[in-house]
């Protein structure tokens, strides 16, 4: 989730909770609490200044645990406390700065990025993936709740209700994620693939968009799917970016399939690719990628790069997180890389 949905919802989170019985002029400073606290975990942005792989193994894990949340909030409580110079203290601060974290960590859990809730016990990634990175539609229903608190600001009905409302969304997006899954796995049947694994991620623009995976040990086959489009959409020049997104997305029934090869398609590229993959230096990209597929092979020195087609989104042309394993002659050890 992008870090001023975060913030958003932390402020919304704070108004939706805010005690009865709290002095007025404590939310102010409890809504600006909630605001900051909810965006903080971002602050891991700073391990990239250590390197694109350390950024790869560590972002959404130190400050998105749930195990170090206590810890967190106890600091950002205090931080908090001061810079809002609260009465009371971090004492006053650390429920809605506590709740603030979880509800980012929360935000991030429900898209396909993935996040170590348990770090530093565990480096599983788990994701819902139900909800785009960038939603347009989850952030607005946040944003009309706040101006709707603004207006009644004596009442905390508004913000109570815009909570739910956010909630039910993300229900029905699991829904319509079940159904992508669905096609999915009818397309599996029909291709006769033995142990298939089925993936839908969600794209941009729509909750009814999403990126069917079909996939083997080898290939991947995947579609860009509208689930309640009757028709596909013509883009023409001078539609805008958004309309650009939309398009690519097809109607269930007139889907195209398309297939990308884990380690490439002659013999030799896939041997020397799959080497490449299976190195002990590659383990990071091993553990991150969902979709992993060779993106290109380099001479001299030589290199396979690798993508993970879960980033990939149809109108944009540029796909992060592409690493590859390089070597300078044959048999010599392997190094990572950054594309």
């Amino acid at each position: 989730m992008d870090t001023l949905t975060h913030a958003l919802s932390g402020a919304l989170l704070a108004r939706a909770t805010n005690p009865k019985d709290a002095p007025p002029r404590s939310l102010p400073r409890r809504i600006a609490a909630g605001f900051f606290a909810c965006a903080a975990p971002d602050l891991d942005f700073v391990i990239g200044a250590w390197g694109p792989i350390e950024y790869l193994e560590l972002h959404r894990g130190p400050t998105h645990s749930f195990l170090l949340l206590p810890f967190w909030a106890l600091l950002f409580s205090w931080i908090l406390a001061k810079i809002l110079r609260h009465p009371g203290g971090w004492r006053a601060l650390y429920g809605i700065t506590a709740l603030g974290i979880a509800l980012h960590i929360a935000g991030d859990l429900i898209t396909s990025f993935g996040t170590m809730i348990f770090w530093p016990l565990s480096d599983m990634r788990p994701g819902l993936g139900s909800t785009f990175i960038i939603d347009p539609w989850f952030s607005g229903i946040i944003v009309v709740g706040l101006l709707l608190s603004i207006a009644y600001r004596k009442s905390r009905i508004p913000s109570i209700a815009a909570t739910v409302v956010l909630l039910s969304y993300v229900f029905f997006q699991t829904l319509e994620k079940e159904k992508a899954l669905q096609f999915g796995r009818e397309y599996a049947q029909t291709l006769n693939i033995p142990n298939a694994t089925v993936a839908a991620h969600p794209r941009a623009v729509s909750p009814y968009n999403w990126t069917v995976f079909v996939s083997d040990d080898r290939t991947h086959h995947y579609a860009h799917v509208n689930l309640v489009r009757d028709a596909p959409i013509t883009y023409r020049e001078g539609d805008g970016f958004v309309a650009k997104l939309d398009s690519a997305f097809r109607p269930l029934a007139q889907a195209q399939w398309l297939t990308r090869s884990r380690y490439g398609d002659s013999e030799g590229a896939t041997a020397a690719a799959k080497e490449a993959w299976d190195s002990p230096v590659f383990g990071f990209m091993r553990w991150f990628a969902d979709q992993p597929v060779l993106d290109a092979a380099t001479t001299n020195p030589e290199c396979y790069w690798f993508v993970d087609l879960r980033f990939l989104n149809p109108g944009r042309d540029w796909l992060p997180f592409q690493f590859g394993a390089c070597r300078d002659t044959p048999g010599a050890p392997w190094r990572a890389r950054e594309r």
